[in-house]
């Protein structure tokens, strides 16, 4: 396959991954409303749910190109927990009036789990239904804690997008969340095939494509996702995104990739990327106990973020 013929075959999988990737979302929030599921657990999955880094992550493990499947894992959770959410800090500092602190083991958690079951290096499909188990339990503890009225993920913004989605009805959500499942897929297979030659053509490794450039790109609507808010005096979202996406990356996205075929992880996300970012994630539960994020800890969230991309160079 040709250089140019690779561009174009990328370009237009990451095209049709994020539009239907969006409206997947848009119909499962809408049909979730309608069945009379509660807002906390549409809030939940709504922030966490990233199907454009699943379908493109279960697509490449399927292919065999553990580079970029691990990219979509822990590139795409770098770029939500460092680069998004130390911009927004950077901009706006971040104050909690409201964050239990029992929640930050969550996502210390996940990332934990995954970093260990990484150590044999590989990640097979027993490590993927103990990751997924432990999703549902994380799900099933935020479940219990709101019933206690211990809330984080806020509703707000999940209801915005349900009211937008209203309007189509119950046949044009159904209808759309079958074409979003089928243009997610159909997309990713040309991104993962288009991606080849580039990988090629610009001299990286598998690895480092996956866990930047493709990361970035998947993962760029993240900033979308949480500054708005924090301008908008709401911290609560900007975090609810970051509680809800290192749940999606580690558990649910991590699980379901490692059950598609069994990943092995090179030494350089082992002894680094891996690391780097359980490191960000316990940088991210340190700020979070003071129940603020002042500008220089988005200074510090940019900093390891730079140590991730730019750090294999040196490694």
């Amino acid at each position: 396959m040709s250089l140019f013929t690779g561009a174009v075959l990328f370009g237009l999988g990451l095209v049709l991954v994020l539009f239907f990737a969006e409206r997947l979302v848009d119909s499962t929030v809408g049909g979730s409303h309608r069945l009379g599921v509660s807002a906390f657990l549409i809030s939940v999955v709504f922030i966490g749910f990233d199907p454009e880094n699943l379908a493109v992550g279960a697509v490449a493990s399927y292919e065999a190109t553990a580079g970029i499947a691990l990219g979509t894992i822990v590139g795409a959770a770098m770029v939500a927990l460092a680069l998004a959410f130390g911009i927004t800090a950077l901009i706006v500092p971040l104050d909690f009036e409201r964050a239990p602190r029992r929640i930050l083991v969550l996502p210390v958690g996940a990332v934990a789990l995954v970093t260990l079951l990484a150590l044999d290096g590989t990640l097979a499909r027993g490590d993927g239904a103990i990751l997924l188990v432990g999703y549902v339990g994380a799900v099933g503890l935020l479940l219990r804690w709101e019933r206690q009225d211990i809330h984080v993920a806020p509703t707000e913004a999940v209801e915005t997008e349900v009211e937008v989605d209203e309007e189509a009805g119950p046949i044009g959500s159904v209808g759309w969340f079958v074409a979003s499942l089928a243009g997610i897929v159909a997309g990713s297979e040309l991104l993962v095939r288009g991606a080849r030659p580039l990988i090629a053509a610009l001299g990286w490794t598998e690895t480092a494509f996956g866990m930047t450039l493709l990361a970035l790109l998947v993962s760029v609507e993240e900033v979308a996702r949480e500054l708005p808010a924090a301008l908008k005096g709401r911290p609560d979202i900007s975090y609810g995104n970051v509680l809800g996406s290192a749940l999606a990356f580690f558990g649910f996205n991590a699980g379901v990739i490692a059950l598609v075929r069994p990943v092995p992880i090179d030494p350089v996300t082992q002894h680094f990327y891996l690391p780097v970012c359980a490191g960000t994630v316990l940088l991210i539960a340190l700020l979070m106990w003071r129940r603020r994020v002042p500008r220089w800890g988005g200074g510090l969230l940019l900093l390891a973020y730079g140590v991730f991309v730019f750090g294999p160079s040196l490694w």
